[in-house]
């Protein structure tokens, strides 16, 4: 095989192993069969009669079945990057760090990264915006303290840097972008440094960390904004011990995420609203569970708004501060959404937790309705999860 032939196909396989499966950004556990056998039991022996087409029907399903369970190669060869390769130090003193930014530490990786790589960001403020491209995963991005390392910059959607001066739109505001699978912080801050907007004004979404790949977790982090502080984009993640601040839609997205053991701070003004969810249809397997939470702040705070047709929000085990409206939720304007959408409530506590006010068309779960909404599970995190 010739050099060019030969780079070109393992670049396939490379882009093959870090692309997220297709589906709701990487998340098919509704289709996924049992992990018995290949991931799933041997199907019956083929009749004698058995055509042609049934035969590739059934080898088809039993590869489809091989392929959702864990013994493959693939899965094995994903986990294997679980574990340091080598590190490298970012510090604003080029005496004591390989890089001064953590934009730097991240371009000096291969266009395509297959190992896992940590990054150890000491203390200090790093005004930068930083992008992880789509092909370099197995990243760990290490603070000295989420208190202690910062990385900031101050974009909103309205921001005419983007391509020929044209506004940069939320996509493209954030001042943290994480495009590849595989990516985990540490104790870091992320923050968009834009003020609070005036009520009504447009073009202020301002991002601190958006989130567009499959198999993110976060420890220890913060995310420091105003309007549209987090945005949880795409694919399946895990939010553990972390600090989320903002005031209007500040934790938004189409993503299958676990927030466990967070404190959700809002510093609206007046309105505002804890989350807005973006689940489009009904065969998407996304959605926001916050479990062990706090939620506390300023203002009057709806729990979500109905951003996606089938948005889908539950809250387990959280304290909720005075600030929550008591209709807790809000259809964005659109009765028929109150038909589609799904937002719960389970055994949560504080002030602001009562469910007497909510609205009709939202629950308060039974202990069957919550299970599947309040461990790993809900994002396969048994699978993927390496803290």
């Amino acid at each position: 095989m010739s050099t060019p032939r030969a780079r070109f196909v393992a670049c396939i396989a490379v882009a093959l192993l870090l692309a997220p499966p297709r589906g709701v950004a990487g998340h098919s556990r509704g289709m996924r069969p049992g992990s018995g056998g290949g991931g799933g039991a041997a199907g019956p022996p083929f009749p004698a009669n058995a055509t042609r087409a049934e035969m590739i029907e059934r080898q088809f399903m039993e590869w489809v079945a091989y392929m959702g369970g864990l013994r493959h190669s693939t899965f094995q060869h994903a986990l294997a990057r679980a574990f340091p390769s080598y590190s490298l130090v970012v510090d604003k003193n080029p005496a004591l760090g390989d890089f001064t930014t953590i934009q730097a530490a991240v371009d000096s990786l291969p266009a395509i990264n297959l190992v896992r790589v940590v990054i150890r960001v000491n203390a200090g403020t790093y005004t930068e915006k930083v992008t992880i491209s789509a092909m370099r995963a197995f990243i760990t991005l290490e603070g000295a303290g989420a208190d202690s390392t910062v990385v900031q910059w101050g974009d909103t959607a309205d921001s005419p840097t983007g391509p020929k001066g044209r506004p940069l739109g939320t996509f493209n505001s954030a001042s943290f972008a994480v495009n590849a699978p595989y990516f985990l912080a540490r104790n870091i801050t992320f923050k968009n440094t834009s003020p609070v907007p005036k009520p009504g004004a447009t073009g202020k979404q301002a991002v601190a960390l958006r989130v567009s790949a499959d198999n993110a977790a976060f420890v220890g982090c913060k995310f420091l904004g105003a309007q549209d502080t987090l945005y949880d984009h795409s694919g399946r993640h895990y939010y553990k011990e972390c600090y989320i601040e903002g005031s209007v839609d500040f934790i938004f997205g189409n993503a299958l995420s676990l927030y466990e053991d967070c404190h959700v701070h809002a510093i609206a003004r007046d309105y505002g609203a804890l989350t807005a969810q973006n689940r489009q249809s009904m065969l998407e397997d996304t959605g926001f569970s916050f479990v062990n939470c706090r939620v506390t702040g300023s203002g009057a705070l709806y729990l979500g708004r109905a951003w996606g047709t089938f948005s889908r929000v539950v809250f387990a085990y959280t304290y909720m501060d005075n600030i929550i409206i008591p209709r807790g939720w809000y259809n964005w304007g659109d009765p028929n959404r109150e038909l589609t959408v799904f937002y719960g409530q389970y055994k949560c506590t504080g002030p602001g937790a009562s469910y007497a006010g909510r609205v009709a068309w939202s629950h308060e779960l039974t202990d069957d309705e919550a299970k599947p909404f309040i461990s790993l599970s809900f994002i396969d995190g048994t699978e993927w999860v390496r803290l």
